[in-house]
């Protein structure tokens, strides 16, 4: 394995890029603004869990796929900003029902499991997150300190459980402001629209994703 020292600049790089502002925040920030925190939360483990299939991948080889060939970036690419896009739409509709609504609209909760499932297919179906395991991953592991599949297996676990805090702040600031602004109709009304069209941006935005 690697020395203590690599452990250490790489858990503080990975921390680092944790702290750092991206799409699996704002995914996180959609999940709590139309759920609540107890959703955010589990969208949070989602998105981990997601990224620990792409972090056996990069152990693996098959990441390098994705690297090699343009064809199967572009299809699993497709396929993830069309999948954001619909739950953005779902979203969308649900604020449509609840605008419709002559009384106070009440949000359209979706079962814990399903944003589980649905935040783990997320991260899946996002192709760049491979390319980031492929690209970071190899830079802190030593072949002569051991098995290279055991060392990217630990580094990226720790890269995984290094981006959770960060998602998991989000999750629970944006729900409770959500809770307590779910009193006022107009609010009301808005969330799902709000989450929705964060969907939706975040499925364009990895639909124009390039693979540099």
């Amino acid at each position: 394995m690697p020395s203590w020292e690599t452990f250490l600049v790489f858990t503080a790089a990975a921390l680092l890029l944790g702290a750092t502002p991206g799409p699996s925040n704002l995914y996180v920030l959609a999940r709590s603004v139309a759920q609540g925190p107890r959703a955010g939360t589990v969208a949070s483990f989602g998105l981990a869990t997601g990224g620990l299939v792409h972090v056996a991948g990069a152990a693996l080889g098959l990441a390098a796929l994705f690297h090699q060939s343009a064809t199967a970036f572009s299809i699993v690419k497709y396929v993830g900003a069309a999948y954001l896009v619909w739950l953005g739409i779902q979203c969308l509709r649900d604020g449509a029902k609840g605008g419709r609504a002559t009384s106070l609209p009440q949000p359209v909760p979706r079962p814990l499991r399903r944003i589980f499932r649905e935040s783990m297919l997320v991260e899946i179906l996002n192709p760049k997150v491979a390319l980031f395991f492929l690209a970071f991953l190899p830079q802190f592991v030593d072949p002569a300190a051991g098995s290279i599949v055991l060392q990217t297996l630990l580094l990226g676990l720790i890269v995984t459980a290094s981006a959770l805090p960060c998602d998991l702040a989000i999750a629970h600031s944006a729900g409770r402001i959500a809770a307590l602004m779910r009193r006022q109709p107009l609010w009301m009304r808005l969330q799902n629209y709000l989450s929705g069209t964060i969907l939706v941006g975040l499925g364009a935005a990895m639909a124009l994703a390039r693979r540099n």
